[in-house]
């Protein structure tokens, strides 16, 4: 990591410096969760444009990697809400989830498949299951993130776990 932090307020080389060293890393963090480049790429850049906007605003002096990865989840948790609506259109003009049932899969998970089924679920599991078991991110910040209940969470994040069970079996069955 290039670049830890940079007191950005008065040097604006120190700032693109900084930047230049931390765009790998919220690249890396958002294709991750994403699994898309055109779509990493964009949030990157919507990440960045939101921390010079910031730093214009002297809202952030100290600015720091975390702070921007921080910055990029909000940019990825807006980008699922935004899919989930889209989804919900598709919905209401016809399009229908297949309803999956549950089996036992976890013994012989495969993390490959598992990234590829992550990418095969809505937004809205594919967000609940990012942040609360790839960024390790308690339930209660969870509904937090997603503007949801306590409850509301737990009950998403169960649906979600059972769609990736029906997901990642399918992925299996079809490599």
């Amino acid at each position: 990591m290039a670049a830890e932090s940079a007191h950005v307020g008065s040097d604006p080389e120190a700032f693109v410096e900084f930047c230049a060293g931390a765009l790998p890393e919220v690249y890396g963090y958002l294709l991750a969760r994403c699994g898309d480049r055109p779509t990493a790429e964009d949030l990157t850049s919507e990440t960045f444009v939101a921390a010079v906007d910031a730093v214009r605003r002297t809202k952030v002096v100290d600015m720091s990697t975390g702070w921007l990865i921080v910055v990029a989840r909000r940019r990825l948790v807006d980008y699922w809400r935004r899919q989930a609506r889209e989804d919900r259109h598709l919905s209401r003009i016809g399009y229908d989830d297949l309803d999956h049932g549950m089996d036992t899969w976890e013994s012989r998970f495969d993390v490959e498949v598992g990234l590829v089924a992550l990418q095969r679920l809505g937004p809205h599991h594919r967000a609940a299951l990012t942040l609360r078991y790839l960024d390790g991110l308690p339930v209660a910040e969870v509904a937090r993130q997603l503007d949801r209940g306590l409850h509301a969470t737990e009950a998403l994040l169960q649906r979600a776990r059972r769609a990736l069970r029906c997901a990642y079996e399918e992925v299996e069955a079809n490599a």
